[in-house]
């Protein structure tokens, strides 16, 4: 496993950044390949340093304060660089909202008010 995370770390920085597209993927065990055009996801798109300072907020359970002892830096700094990589991020929506059309349905069919219908279509809880 450590050697496969260093050929990523390679990959990573030999990109420095830039898009890239992989285009064969074998399946470990199986020797089963896919050939294809795949994108990376986004937090392997990050750069290696990014990647680390990641992995550690997240097995902190998100405490800043221990971020702050870890990476020896202040509060101000950590909030600075996790607001950096969530930029550079898209927000996943766990709970969208449904389309209208569906909204509209479930109206006609009287499963939901008007008032309720509304909310949903603006967004609203």
């Amino acid at each position: 496993m450590k050697d496969q995370a260093m050929d990523w770390q390679e990959l990573t920085n030999l990109t420095r950044g830039r898009p890239f597209h992989v285009e064969r993927v074998r399946l470990a065990g199986n020797g089963v390949a896919i050939e294809g055009e795949f994108e990376l996801p986004q937090l392997a798109q990050l750069s290696v340093e990014d990647q680390v300072f990641v992995t550690a907020f997240v097995r902190c359970h998100g405490s800043i304060k221990q971020m702050e002892r870890i990476f020896g830096v202040s509060y101000p700094t950590i909030k600075s660089r996790l607001n950096r990589i969530a930029q550079m991020l898209d927000f996943v929506e766990v709970d969208p909202a449904p389309p209208p059309g569906e909204v509209i349905d479930r109206l006609r069919r009287g499963e939901i008010t008007t008032e309720q219908a509304v909310a949903e279509l603006e967004g609203r809880p």
